[in-house]
């Protein structure tokens, strides 16, 4: 079975720029995905939440508190569309 793709890119490294800001999750992205990139590409933002809520950060750092929260923030956000997506396309994920 071939490797799921977006933009030439694998789906962790798709996972990573979700978790950065430079790629967003929407419907229309999501349209072309068969069942199991949506199936991997949940597995894959999960997995990235659970790294960046184990990355060690000073508690005094406001900023990289900051970033910390937007990265969690914006993973949240990119799995209530896939979710939600799946949903509608009837796809258990």
């Amino acid at each position: 079975m071939a490797e799921v793709q977006i933009r030439g890119k694998n789906i962790a490294a798709v996972a990573r720029d979700v978790a950065e800001g430079f790629f967003t999750i929407n419907p229309l992205v999501l349209k072309k995905f068969d069942p199991e990139a949506y199936k991997t590409l949940h597995q894959q933002l999960k997995k990235r939440q659970v790294e960046v809520r184990g990355e060690k950060f000073p508690l005094n750092d406001v900023l990289a508190l900051r970033n910390r929260n937007a990265r969690l923030q914006r993973l949240h956000s990119a799995m209530s569309i896939l979710e939600h997506s799946a949903k509608e396309r009837k796809i258990r994920l």
